[in-house]
């Protein structure tokens, strides 16, 4: 004999959690593969549930991108500043974990900059409109760690700081010569510790 046992409602909370736990696994997804890469069945499937269940969560595929995203993004600007807290203190503890080998082998751990970039602009206005706001983010996150300069100046070496890492780490990814990729992370911190030197020097010698 069957028994036809009432469906047990999906509290909220539960639903909520089910809901952290797709973004999540979303987020890691478009790191190593890209929006693109990305179908909702593979992203269901690692999430552990069944893709029919997806449109309980969100209204479309791209509302989940944008919403990883911005996960993604979050957690650079947090680990940028328990970086900063750390040895060595301040831009540098960034500068030697973001142009390392192993942020270059690691992009589903990394910086979703690298990744997804070139795909941002392809988007639609609201994914842009929340990239820019994240970005604000994390230029901010790496002006915080100088000190020593006016608001403007610190805004401007943030900026070339990132899109020089940003940039190092995409060509390092890039090639398939081994030597050449650690030539350019190698080159990539010095551009980047030379930008803070000179603006450094040329403040105080302007004092």
């Amino acid at each position: 004999m069957q028994w036809n046992l009432p469906r047990v409602p999906r509290t909220k909370e539960q639903k909520l959690r089910t809901r952290k736990r797709i973004v999540e696994v979303a987020s890691r997804g478009l790191l190593r593969t890209g929006a693109n890469g990305m179908s909702v069945v593979n992203l269901m499937k690692l999430a552990g549930l069944t893709h029919g269940g997806f449109y309980l969560h969100f209204e479309s595929r791209d509302d989940l991108v944008i919403e990883a995203f911005a996960l993604a993004m979050d957690r650079t600007v947090s680990r940028w500043k328990k970086l900063k807290e750390k040895e060595p203190v301040g831009i540098e503890g960034i500068i030697e974990w973001y142009l390392s080998e192993s942020h270059r082998d690691g992009p589903a751990q990394g910086c979703a900059l690298p990744s997804l970039g070139a795909d941002i602009a392809r988007w639609r206005p609201r994914a842009r409109e929340v990239f820019s706001a994240k970005l604000e983010e994390m230029i901010d996150a790496l002006a915080h760690g100088l000190s020593q300069e006016s608001e403007k100046d610190r805004r401007r070496v943030a900026i070339g700081a990132l899109a020089t890492m940003l940039g190092s780490v995409v060509l390092a990814r890039a090639t398939a010569d081994r030597t050449l990729s650690n030539d350019i992370l190698e080159a990539g911190r010095c551009a980047v510790r030379d930008q803070i030197t000179s603006r450094n020097q040329k403040i105080s010698s302007l004092e």
